[in-house]
């Protein structure tokens, strides 16, 4: 019995002459993803992927691997037959036990890409179906709301027959639309912002600020796994690690108490947009969300958007926590996520920090110390790396 993979395509579908790079863009991922796992065919037709494993690897490995690359919306596995409607039916009905075994109403789709194939779609579908309710006794046929629904596609070279079909991560392939530098803390929130713009096909690049001694170094290491657990989605992370130290111990030496955060946050952006500069990113991407702490008012963002020179993206900024927690879940940050290990951006937090602030007020605060110099000592510092899954 051959096992083989069919993915089918979301927005790819509809990319008309530009199809063909997105599908380029697509297999590498897939590939770069399953090198470690074995060798594999690939093969493309109507938008559907076939990725056929030429040795002994384990397809719930493959399938585990694949529901996490962006681009597909669903992953069929599939038994690979004869273009024979004997061979078909000889193939698909123990194949197919254990899904029917558990349900009691199906019905059966055939499609067929081959035209010269001996029997019609509608007669495909009829006996097929006859077949399996003889086996299948306990079944019956719903073609409008079945349990299960059996598929058979007849291609150019073989049949398929598939019944299991799982959510793919849907999106656009990681590559076709950018590169972005995202400001990754320790929190909830912006592993999920990377999640989504790695969804929209942005590479996604991390930097991260630590102050030891304020910060350990088991609180950048838990940022470090944050970044892993995403890269399973978003592919390897370039990494940035900022020394924030000396920086913050003279906000709070030479600035009001209630501006810490804002001229902090300022600081941050602009190290990052340097850096993102440097390294060929377009805008950055923060896990804001409007509203949520006092550095998330409207006016806030406007303060620290100010210093910026390229675009700031905020993909959570109208999600609430719930919402946002419950992607955390899914995409597997959130147990990491709530370790109880500091953050840079609770070191010197204010009492009473200011909600409205306007911005003369906050470059005033800011221009009270020439930070510059400990700008650039800090980027010269900064470590980079690359962290992967793989």
């Amino acid at each position: 019995m051959e096992e083989m993979l069919l993915l089918k395509y979301g927005e790819i579908a509809l990319k008309g002459l530009n199809k063909k790079s997105f599908e380029d863009v697509l297999v590498k991922n897939i590939k770069r993803r399953l090198r470690h796992i074995g060798s594999f065919e690939y093969t493309r037709a109507q938008s559907t992927l076939y990725i056929k494993p030429q040795g002994d690897e384990d397809i719930d490995v493959v399938l585990a691997k694949l529901t996490k690359v962006f681009g597909v919306t669903k992953i069929c596995r599939a038994i690979i037959c004869k273009k024979d409607f004997s061979d078909i039916v000889k193939c698909s009905l123990p194949y197919l036990k254990d899904t029917l075994d558990g349900a009691k109403t199906f019905k059966v789709e055939a499609k067929r890409a081959d035209k010269s194939f001996c029997m019609t779609s509608p007669e495909l579908q009829r006996e097929l179906g006859a077949k399996i309710l003889d086996e299948y006794s306990h079944l019956e046929v719903d073609v409008h709301e079945p349990q299960v629904t059996v598929t058979v596609e007849i291609r150019e070279e073989n049949a398929f027959v598939h019944a299991y079909k799982t959510d793919g991560a849907g999106g656009l392939p990681v590559g076709t639309s950018g590169r972005a530098l995202l400001l990754l803390s320790g929190g909830i929130d912006s592993p999920v912002a990377g999640y989504m713009m790695a969804k929209r096909g942005v590479i996604v690049d991390a930097v991260h600020f630590e102050a030891p001694p304020y910060t350990s170094e088991r609180a950048r290491l838990k940022v470090e796994e944050l970044a892993k657990i995403m890269s399973e989605y978003t592919g390897a992370v370039n990494f940035h690690c900022v020394p924030f130290t000396r920086i913050q111990e003279m906000i709070k030496e030479h600035c009001p108490e209630e501006l810490f955060t804002i001229v902090m946050r300022r600081i941050m952006m602009e190290i990052s947009q340097r850096i993102a500069l440097s390294v060929g990113a377009s805008c950055l991407v923060t896990g804001e969300s409007i509203g949520q702490v006092a550095s998330q008012t409207m006016l806030a963002m406007v303060c620290t958007d100010a210093v910026c020179k390229i675009p700031v993206f905020r993909p959570l900024i109208g999600m609430d926590k719930t919402e946002i927690v419950e992607v955390s879940r899914k995409i597997g940050t959130y147990d990491t996520s709530i370790e109880p290990y500091e953050d840079c951006c609770t070191v010197f937090t204010p009492r009473h920090p200011k909600t409205k602030p306007r911005l003369e007020e906050v470059e005033k605060a800011q221009a009270a110390f020439d930070f510059e110099p400990l700008i650039n000592q800090a980027i010269n510092d900064t470590k980079a790396y690359i962290i992967s899954a793989n």
